[in-house]
């Protein structure tokens, strides 16, 4: 199969090249490298350096004639959205639009959109927060993830396109850039290997429902095989506060000090974790990695040299 796999240079969308490579897909990656590294680009895939909101990405699809897009190109930052929601919704929803309407213009059957369930939820009354619960973003990137949705549902309804959106709780594991302003996990990690002090923002109380990027890759290998209209939570449904989170990279990394506190951020909920059911029964996926195994996992990537930025 031929898959175009946006921000494919990236955290997440590396391994999923590596998992789609794997399986013998014909794969190409479309990365502007704003936040993608070329070292994570798989040496199998095609690389295509581009900004997907330009018109020079519509050139890209039309010679490759993908039949699937896996969207994972964004712009990931809440910090950001908030500082500059016109940059974040130029990348996040007219990047989108652009991908969904090369997607029709060059015959694309199928596209597979990573959205953020810990984002457009916002700060639900019920949690665990399913696919039912009321969108209520707290942040312009929760917004312009959820509106590059409608944008899908539009495409789907109007086009017949195969829109598959996976709302992501918190993603952690390889890869993930230790000196980023996303990614606690990383972050703590990176600090106290280099005996660092990490700082908590807020009181360390806000709960996240963290996910292992091995995880995340198989919901994407699924999502290909199904092809399933609709968003899926893809989640572990257990909550983790960020002290506990950080007790636990704590005792991996054997790093002494106590973390101090600053402020909390701007757009950051309090409480978010998911119910991944539906994803159960329509995709049959299911969270296999806890979240000991994945820190570990990790913890020890960030020990090595290799992963050394």
């Amino acid at each position: 199969m031929r898959i175009l796999v946006t921000g494919g240079a990236g955290f997440i969308a590396s391994h999923v090249v590596d998992a789609y490579v794997d399986a013998d897909h014909d794969v190409l990656v479309a990365d502007d490298l704003s936040t993608g590294r070329r070292a994570n680009l798989n040496p199998s895939a095609a690389f295509e350096e581009v900004d997907i909101a330009t018109a020079a990405f519509d050139a890209v699809v039309e010679r490759f004639r993908p039949e699937v897009i896996n969207h994972h190109a964004a712009q990931i930052s809440v910090r950001e959205s908030v500082a500059d929601p016109a940059e974040d919704a130029r990348r996040n929803v007219l990047g989108t639009a652009n991908m969904l309407e090369a997607a029709r213009r060059h015959g694309c059957e199928h596209v597979i959109y990573a959205s953020s369930g810990g984002a457009i939820y916002g700060e639900p009354e019920d949690l665990p927060a399913d696919e039912s619960t009321p969108i209520a973003p707290v942040s312009p990137y929760g917004l312009s993830k959820y509106v590059a949705e409608l944008y899908g549902e539009y495409f789907r309804r109007s086009h017949g396109l195969v829109f598959t959106a996976l709302r992501y709780a918190n993603i952690y594991g390889p890869r993930q850039d230790p000196h980023g302003e996303a990614g606690v996990v990383a972050i703590f990690s990176g600090q106290m290997l280099s005996n660092e002090t990490p700082t908590i923002n807020g009181d360390g109380s806000q709960v996240r429902d963290y996910v292992y990027v091995g995880d995340i890759v198989r919901a994407n290998v699924t999502a290909l095989q199904q092809r399933k209209d609709g968003a899926f939570n893809i989640a572990t449904g257990v909550p983790t506060s960020v002290n506990d989170l950080y007790a636990q990279i704590k005792e991996l990394t054997g790093y002494a000090d106590e973390a101090k506190h600053g402020p909390a951020k701007a757009g950051d909920a309090q409480a978010v974790y998911l119910d991944a059911s539906l994803a159960r029964s329509e995709l049959g996926w299911a969270p296999a990695v806890t979240l000991r195994e994945g820190l570990g996992e990790t913890v020890a990537y960030f020990r090595s040299p290799s992963s050394a930025r």
